[in-house]
């Protein structure tokens, strides 16, 4: 078997960092909704005990069928869960201020809280990772849950806050791809 190029590994890595952030969501939501502690599910999840499999459509029976998910990136997810967790109530708050006006939080489903928080964390202590991207993997998280307004939402605020919390990075990045007149 050859050895694996730097782009194979690079592409590798954002698999695995795709599926930290969806695992993150799922173990945020197991403990909003069980109230288990989030060492327990960390570590359900990394030894995949849950949320390691998916439902893919059989081509042949068309037939849902089990399929295994991609390991997910074992620091990342727990460093993402760590920072919800930490800072869930600030988080909340951030949440609940950048809703439009017409939007009541209490109706907030708890994905897309948890969603939203995983996100947010993310913007909020990972600076060495860029905030469209963080935007983007998460608008594809709200993707594998939601095929309704709800990717939007989850775009929405998470552009609305990133705009905030990381205005310089933002602000940097329009210059560069502003066009001449």
């Amino acid at each position: 078997m050859p050895p694996l190029t730097s782009k194979a590994m690079n592409v590798g890595m954002r698999r695995r960092r795709s599926a930290a952030r969806l695992a993150a969501v799922q173990a945020l939501y197991q403990i909003d909704i069980t109230g288990a502690s989030p060492d327990c599910i960390i570590r359900d999840i990394l030894e995949q005990r849950i949320a390691n499999l998916a439902l893919a459509e059989d081509e042949v029976s068309e037939r849902e069928i089990p399929v295994p998910l991609v390991a997910p990136d074992a620091s990342l997810f727990s460093f993402l869960i760590g920072t919800a967790v930490t800072y869930e109530r600030d988080i909340d708050v951030m949440i609940d201020r950048s809703l439009s006006r017409d939007w009541n939080p209490e109706r907030l489903e708890t994905v897309v809280r948890c969603i939203l928080r995983a996100g947010i964390g993310e913007l909020l202590k990972r600076l060495d990772i860029p905030v469209r991207v963080i935007i983007n993997e998460y608008v594809d998280v709200a993707h594998a849950f939601y095929s309704g307004s709800e990717p939007g939402l989850v775009n929405a605020v998470l552009d609305r806050l990133g705009r905030h919390i990381r205005a310089r990075e933002f602000h940097m990045s329009e210059l560069h791809h502003e066009t001449p007149q």
